[in-house]
């Protein structure tokens, strides 16, 4: 089932996310609307909370080298936590709860994360470039941030303005 995505400056964006405690059949048809939810939205990644779900989930689906999106390569990732990050890239992101906006956002260039798939059973996962930006992103929205955050002042000033200016435009 295809789920509302929410958008900034939705409070709720700002709620740090809980660990999940039960890996059951509930769990198993949040993360498959998840997933319905991105791919219906052209994402390659999404946090439990971008659905108002407050809770520790996210997925990822990154395009391959033959710019396809396989859900073969889908990665559920429950209560995840980076062990380890080190080096620095500047990608350009966007956000499905912030959309038609990108920009430049710096962060660690490899990582290593573990999590616990939709079993319940624990990963690890190592990555660098793209898929690091994508785990980096997801996760600071468990902790309530918004990819927005990274930007500096100036920038942020001038996103706010035109931010109000297209919602203003909508209504």
């Amino acid at each position: 089932m295809i789920r509302e995505i929410i958008t900034y400056p939705n409070k709720l964006l700002r709620t740090k996310s809980k660990d999940v405690e039960r890996f059951d059949s509930e769990l198993h048809t949040l993360l498959d609307d998840m997933y319905e939810t991105m791919i219906a939205s052209n994402g390659v990644g999404l946090a439990a909370i971008q659905i108002a779900i407050p809770l520790n989930i996210l997925i990822i689906n990154p395009i391959n080298e033959d710019d396809i999106q396989n859900k073969d390569d889908l990665i559920e990732a429950i209560n995840p936590k980076i062990t380890h990050k080190d080096g620095e890239q500047v990608y350009q992101e966007g956000c499905l709860s912030v959309p038609g906006f990108y920009e430049d956002i710096t962060r660690a260039k490899h990582i290593i994360v573990e999590y616990y798939n939709r079993f319940g059973e624990k990963q690890t996962i190592e990555c660098e470039d793209f898929l690091a930006v994508a785990w980096q992103h997801e996760m600071e929205h468990l902790e309530g941030h918004v990819f927005i955050e990274n930007l500096s002042f100036t920038k942020r000033q001038k996103f706010e303005k035109e931010w109000k200016n297209k919602i203003k435009s909508k209504k």
